[in-house]
């Protein structure tokens, strides 16, 4: 009934104009990751933010305020000391994807406690360790019902809200779902009901739903009903690793197919093979379609696989996945040249276009580390740099309605083009469906040195923020010398062009030395940071080491590693301070 359609979407935007003038308070800032205990490593543990608004709530008349984030959190595993003291596992079992509710815009955090499978009580002895931990059914932090299905959450978590599906189809008067996809494995055969596992392969894709976030944020068996079991989206094969996932929920009711869901992935196939996938669910999630959007070939020096990718909407439904297409810098030499990819669907994700090339980008990979084997900007040890070059998009659709749009396309990334210890964050825009770009424009602040970053639309077009990680310190060649991370969050006017960019936020500085991979050898900050842009404010997270302790015994067994001398590994709870590893999910917003 097209009338009435656009009756209601109208008398949405009038409900749009209204907001739009409300003036947000001052900015502030907050710990996302506010459940786990900072003084026992690995649960003080967490990178690799997500974070989604319900921009539905405006449809209903509501001020859009209910954010949620996800994050890979160590808060269930056991400590380090737990069984040897020199080693600090992923605990077999044991789930990995946080999950944080925020109900006034960002400026306080819910972690909730659900109930599942965990060791967070496997905290060791004073003396000789126990020899094993003991998993067990008790309270976790992370998404909850996996154990239910056989399964454990692993962490890399993506968040979108859409409308919630009903008997009139998809409409944001039924209210509105979020949808959370993470990496997911199949437990172990000691812990299975049956001798089958869940799936093939080694990690899949599933996505988690909720339609009542309220209810979802509260602790024990109340919170955890409100969640649906989790749905696998990809399919699997003995050799499957998916990886590195995004989500979008088309939220605009403008589009053609408004309630649709995408999630684009790397799929990893053995044999070099390694396409991008992306998956759609035309029916709020329980069944998915699955198309190879990309070559599957990984075929050095200049096809090397293809990863980090982004997917979008814009106002009349057309899908864009985005992506990297990597070249091998170990034959092609240090910086590589990378390629951003873009593919667009016109047909609710039915099919593709071919990949298209839209911007060559320097991978700021000047240095690879020896022992772990993985691009590292801070220095030698440092924390991986993989995806920093990949597209992180955002599209200004209009939602919830669609009314407003300008269907501005951003995309930002850290380029490494101007020289080593200069890396910048990059900005470039297209308003022709991708078309062509503008010339990418550097960012960041004086001084800082990109890691990652993301940017935020607001539904109108009006407003662009980008938060990104930096470094302030030079490549370090040796663990001695202390490094700065910290957070950063900048905005623009839109107006024609982007223009006016103006420092909104610089978070605490932390020293990265003090976080560290479970395998103790090098540092660790994730892959990714996000953002969210509504008419009236913005809110942006990123990895924080302000509260993460640098150890000296671990950075000269760090060094040791480097230079081929004998050097015990130390024992994290016995030769470094309490709050070694502690590095945390922050969020910062101008919500009103």
């Amino acid at each position: 009934m097209p009338g009435r359609r656009w009756t209601s979407l109208l008398l949405a935007s009038c409900t749009l104009t209204l907001l739009a003038f409300a003036s947000p308070a001052s900015a502030v800032e907050a710990e996302v990751t506010n459940g786990s205990n900072d003084a026992v490593f690995s649960q003080n543990k967490q990178n690799e933010p997500g974070l989604a608004v319900d921009q539905g709530r405006v449809a209903r008349g509501q001020a859009p305020l209910v954010l949620a984030a996800g994050a890979n959190d160590n808060i269930d595993m056991e400590a380090c000391n737990a069984g040897d003291d020199t080693t600090c596992p992923f605990t077999p079992n044991v789930g990995g994807t946080g999950i944080s509710f925020s109900f006034d815009g960002g400026k306080t955090w819910k972690q909730p406690q659900y109930t599942g499978w965990t060791a967070r009580h496997c905290l060791g002895l004073p003396g000789p360790d126990d020899p094993e931990c003991d998993v067990r059914q008790g309270p976790i932090g992370t998404l909850p019902r996996y154990d239910e299905l056989g399964l454990v959450s692993d962490g890399d978590p993506a968040l979108a809200f859409g409308p919630r599906p009903g008997a009139n189809g998809f409409s944001w008067t039924n209210g509105s779902r979020l949808y959370v996809a993470n990496l997911t494995s199949a437990v172990s055969a000691d812990f299975r009901e049956t001798k089958k596992p869940a799936f093939k392969g080694f990690e899949a894709i599933y996505v988690s739903r909720t339609d009542n976030a309220e209810q979802a944020a509260q602790d024990g068996a109340a919170g955890e009903a409100a969640w649906m079991l989790p749905v696998r989206v990809s399919r699997q094969s003995s050799a499957t690793f998916a990886d590195k996932e995004q989500i979008w929920a088309d939220n605009a009711q403008s589009s053609r197919f408004f309630g649709y869901v995408y999630v684009c992935w790397a799929d990893f196939r053995g044999a070099g093979a390694a396409p991008l996938v992306v998956a759609r669910s035309a029916n709020g999630g329980n069944t998915w379609l699955q198309r190879q959007v990309s070559p599957a070939h990984n075929v050095a020096p200049r096809h090397f696989g293809q990863s980090g990718c982004t997917v979008r909407t814009d106002s009349t439904g057309v899908a864009y996945a985005f992506y990297e297409e990597f070249q091998d810098p170990t034959k092609i030499g240090f910086p590589p040249q990378a390629v951003h990819m873009m593919v667009k669907s016109f047909n609710g994700g039915w099919s593709w276009t071919r990949p298209r090339a839209i911007n060559r980008v320097v991978d700021p990979c000047y240095r690879l580390d020896p022992v772990i084997n993985r691009c590292v900007m801070d220095g030698i040890a440092g924390a991986r740099s993989d995806l920093a070059a990949a597209p992180s998009v955002d599209i200004a659709n209009g939602a919830p309605t669609g009314a407003d749009a300008t269907n501005l396309i951003v995309n930002t990334w850290v380029d490494g083009r101007p020289a080593f210890n200069s890396e910048s964050v990059m900005v470039s825009w297209s308003r022709n469906g991708g078309t062509s770009w503008s010339p990418p424009t550097a960012i960041q602040d004086a001084g800082d040195r990109g890691y990652y970053a993301a940017p935020a639309l607001s539904p109108n077009g009006k407003q662009l923020y980008v938060v990104y990680n930096a470094f302030t310190t030079p490549f370090q060649e040796t663990t001695a010398t202390p490094r700065v991370l910290f957070g950063v969050v900048k905005r623009a006017n839109v107006n024609g062009t982007v223009t006016g960019w103006t420092t909104v936020h610089r978070g605490a500085p932390g020293d990265p030395r003090g976080s560290s991979q479970n395998n103790l050898q090098a540092e660790f900050l994730g892959d990714y940071v996000y953002a969210i842009a509504t008419r009236t404010y913005g809110a942006a997270v990123w990895n924080d080491a302000r509260n993460a302790s640098d150890c000296p015994a671990m950075d000269a067994w760090r060094q040791s590693l480097r230079d081929g001398t004998d050097i015990p590994r130390p024992a994290p709870q016995q030769a470094c301070a309490p709050t070694f590893g502690n590095t945390d999910i922050f969020a910062w917003t101008n919500a009103p």
